[in-house]
C-alpha cells in the first residue's frame, strides 16, 4: 500500500526533488500549505528542534493527526558562520529578514586577508540544513552540511536567502567538501551561489545531503 507524506514546504522546487527521491521508494508525497500564521516558528536552539515543533504543528492539519498512517516531512535549513559562535543559525530567516545580506558582510568587515585561503578560513562558515520525518509517532533526522566562507561583498541574483554572500568550498571526486583553498574536482571558482546555476549548485547543496541522510534510514514502503 502506498503511504502518502505531507511535505510543509511553500518551494514547488523542493516538492518535486523530495517527490523525484521517494516516489521509487513507495511512498507519494503531497504539498502541506498552511496559511500564514499557523506554523510559528520557534524560538529554540538547534534545527532538530525547529523541525520537531513544525511537526507538531502540522500534525494538527492532517487527517487524523497523532493517529494518522499518514507522515510528516519538514525541512529547516540555516547560515552558521565560525566568527559568529555558529551565529545566525537558527534564527537566519529573521536576520535576513533584517540585516539582510549586505548586514552579514558588514558583521565581518573586520576580517579580512589579501590572501585568498587565509580570507577564507577566517570567513568560515556553513549552511547546514535537516530533513525531519515524522512517522508511525516517532521522528527521522536526516542532516546535510555545505562549508564555506563568505564573501567580501553581495553577488548574484540566482537562489534565495544568503546565497549571494556565501562562497562553497571545492569538492573532491566523491563530491565530499574539502578544507579551504584546497582545490577539487568540483570548483565554484570563487562565486558565490548566487552567481552559479541552479544546476551547479545541485552539487554542493546541504538540502540534498540532508535529504540523502533521511533517504538511507527510510524503508521502502
Amino acid at each position: 500500500m502506498t503511504r502518502t507524506i505531507w511535505f510543509l514546504t511553500g518551494n514547488s522546487g523542493k516538492l518535486r526533488e523530495a517527490t523525484h527521491h521517494l516516489l521509487p521508494l513507495g511512498y507519494e508525497v503531497r504539498q502541506l500549505i498552511l496559511k500564514e500564521g499557523e506554523i510559528i516558528e520557534p524560538q529554540v536552539d538547534t534545527l532538530e528542534e525547529v523541525a520537531q515543533s513544525k511537526i507538531a504543528q502540522a500534525l494538527l492539519h492532517i487527517p487524523d493527526g497523532q493517529q494518522s498512517q499518514d507522515m510528516i516531512m519538514v525541512e529547516d535549513a540555516g547560515l552558521f558562520i565560525d566568527a559568529l559562535n555558529g551565529f545566525p543559525g537558527v534564527y537566519s530567516s529573521y536576520i535576513l529578514d533584517t540585516i539582510g545580506c549586505n548586514g552579514i558582510v558588514r558583521l565581518l568587515e573586520h576580517l579580512q586577508s589579501e590572501d585568498t585561503v587565509q580570507c577564507a578560513q577566517l570567513r568560515s562558515a556553513q549552511f547546514q540544513a535537516v530533513a525531519a520525518l515524522w512517522m508511525d509517532g516517532q521522528i527521522l533526522y536526516g542532516n546535510g552540511t555545505c562549508p564555506g566562507w563568505i564573501a567580501l561583498e553581495s553577488s548574484g541574483e540566482d537562489g534565495f536567502g544568503f546565497d549571494p554572500v556565501f562562497t562553497p568550498n571545492d569538492l573532491d571526486a566523491f563530491g565530499e567538501p574539502l578544507p579551504p583553498g584546497t582545490y577539487g574536482e568540483k570548483s565554484a571558482h570563487g562565486k558565490t551561489f548566487g552567481s552559479i546555476s541552479i544546476e551547479e549548485k545541485q552539487a554542493y547543496s546541504h538540502r540534498s545531503r540532508a535529504l540523502n541522510d533521511l533517504l538511507r534510514q527510510l524503508p521502502s514502503a
